[in-house]
């Protein structure tokens, strides 16, 4: 169990959002396959929706009508939202949401890094970002995955001062471990020519994938039959909207 009482260090993924056009086929989705409770995003206005596991927020879905697909979103921890999306853009990405305030609880921004792949940037106030990760029904991991590595590799590390390590276990894969400074593994970089566009997946503890992978498939949306990886038993899951998701139950 890892419940958080104060912001990530820089570099850490610390919140999702999902940006869907139909919310409330996606919190009844959602529900049905985490469990997840609801309360609405407390700015005064209509931004979203927060998903609460035993209370706490794990996530948030958006609503977005001019989307045709879902897409779940990562935000990177930064203790300065407004210098880190700068040095984003100064070492080859751009910006799609400015940095702005979400109202007293964060500073938040979208960009797209050098190879395209969406990621967000959380500058945490009264709002940690998601309260509770790394265990059942809550965020686990992040990966990006793209046919085109090297940028991503020199875009991260020059953004973070994330450090590169390969990994023995899966040597068939080409795949990289970022690492913050202080030796923290944050996620991984997959390079893969099968991918048509980059983007950072989302991997979601689960108590028994096979279970949730059958909901997911009962419930309006489609997962793959659950497999065995050196880390977890995982399926790939696309929600009602089209937003591509993984579960994951640890060995």
């Amino acid at each position: 169990m890892s419940v958080l009482s104060g912001n990530q260090p820089e570099g850490t993924p610390t919140w999702i959002d999902l940006r869907t056009p139909d919310r409330t086929g996606a919190l009844a989705f959602y529900r049905e396959l985490f469990g997840w409770e609801y309360e609405p995003y407390p700015t005064g206005d209509d931004d979203g929706t927060l998903c609460l596991l035993r209370g706490r927020p794990v996530a948030g879905i958006v609503p977005d009508p001019g989307r045709t697909t879902a897409a779940w979103t990562m935000y990177f921890a930064t203790d300065d939202c407004d210098d880190t999306a700068r040095r984003a853009t100064e070492a080859g990405g751009r910006l799609v949401e400015e940095p702005a305030d979400l109202a007293d609880h964060a500073r938040t921004a979208v960009a797209v890094d050098a190879v395209g792949a969406r990621f967000g940037l959380w500058q945490g106030r009264t709002r940690l970002g998601s309260e509770i990760v790394n265990e059942p029904d809550s965020l686990v991991r992040n990966d990006l995955i793209t046919p085109d590595p090297g940028p991503a590799r020199a875009f991260y590390t020059a953004l973070f001062g994330f450090t590169l390590d390969g990994n023995d276990e899966v040597p068939e894969l080409d795949f990289t471990f970022l690492r913050r400074p202080d030796g923290h593994e944050i996620g991984g970089i997959v390079g893969s020519a099968d991918v048509p566009t980059s983007a950072w997946g989302t991997l979601f503890a689960v108590a028994d994938a096979d279970a949730v992978a059958g909901r997911a498939n009962a419930s309006g949306g489609s997962a793959t039959e659950p497999e065995n990886t050196p880390y977890a038993r995982m399926s790939a899951v696309t929600d009602p909207s089209g937003a591509v998701f993984s579960v994951g139950t640890a060995h």
